[in-house]
Order: structure tokens, then sequence, then C-alpha cells
């Protein structure tokens, strides 16, 4: 059974979830009740996940000095709060100090990992293991292991024949 999620603020079982989508982008909080309560989750009119991400990844010495302004586009934290986004690339340099607390509360980490299909990493392991093993060919002939290039050379055989099956697929 899985664990149940916890709520991003007290680690209390979380019983409300909210998804709000900003810029086509997916931002997603998991509260308990009394603090969906406490946040204003069910007033719509008053809630806004900007302002409670921003809670809840802020220790009281985290926060932007009041007046703090973007030099590039003037946008300043409660721009942040209001709209859920920032107004230029700068921003992220001038509101460091906030994001990178939030970005580790909603990710692992903050730095991008990025990912890789399987089928290119299959290729990409083939293809590793062909240069390995034609390296491997010119050395033995190179030191006259007539006996090692052989099988080397059939074990190159081999993994071109795997190679082209897997790219016909």
């Amino acid at each position: 059974m899985a664990n149940p999620l916890k709520c991003d603020l007290c680690s209390k079982p979380a019983t409300v979830h909210l998804t709000q989508i900003v810029n086509n982008k997916v931002h997603k909080v998991d509260l308990c009740e009394s603090c969906a309560q406490a946040k204003g989750v069910t007033d719509p009119s008053g809630f806004s996940l900007a302002d409670l991400l921003l809670k809840a990844s802020l220790n009281p010495e985290q926060s932007v000095p009041a007046g703090v302004r973007c030099e590039q586009c003037g946008f300043t934290q409660n721009d942040f709060k209001k709209h859920g986004r920032f107004g230029c690339p700068a921003c992220y340099e001038t509101f460091l100090s906030v994001i990178e607390p939030m970005l580790e509360n909603m990710h692992n980490g903050t730095a991008h990992a990025g990912k890789v299909p399987t089928r290119a990493l299959e290729r990409k392991s083939l293809y590793d293991k062909l240069t390995k093993l034609e390296l491997d060919l010119t050395e033995a002939i190179k030191s006259e292991r007539y006996e090692d290039a052989a099988r080397t050379r059939d074990e190159i055989n081999q993994v071109k024949q795997a190679f082209n099956q897997h790219a016909a697929r």
C-alpha cells in the first residue's frame, strides 16, 4: 500500500489536494483539513496557490526584504503572489532566496535532471558497446591475438544485429 500524502505545511496526512494551472504549468499542493481551512482554500476568492507555496517554503530568515524589485521588469514578491508567475528571467535571480526552498518542497532538488526515453538508452548502450568492441578488435589485431580478435569480431556482429533489430522497431 502506498504511503499517504502528507500536508505540505505541517506533515499531517493530507486530505485536500489542489491543482492549479498557470501558464500551462501544473502546480500541486497537498494539505490537511486544518491547514486548508486556515489558508482559506475553501474560499476561492481568498486563495492564492503562489502565496501558499511561498509560505510553505519560507523560513522567517529566507524572505526577500520589503521593497525589493526585479531590476529588469520591476516585479515584486507581491506581484508573484498575485499572478503566480514571475515577470522575466531576471526575477529568478532577484528572488532566488524564495524560489530555492519552494522548489525543494515541490521537487527532488533544484536542478532539472531530465528524462531519456528507454529506447534511446538501449540504443546508446548498444552503440557504446559496439564502439568498445571495435577498439578491442583493433588492439587484439595490433597485438597479434587473433583468437581474441575472432571472438571480438563475432561479438561485434551480434551487437550490430541487435542494433539493427532495435532500429527496426
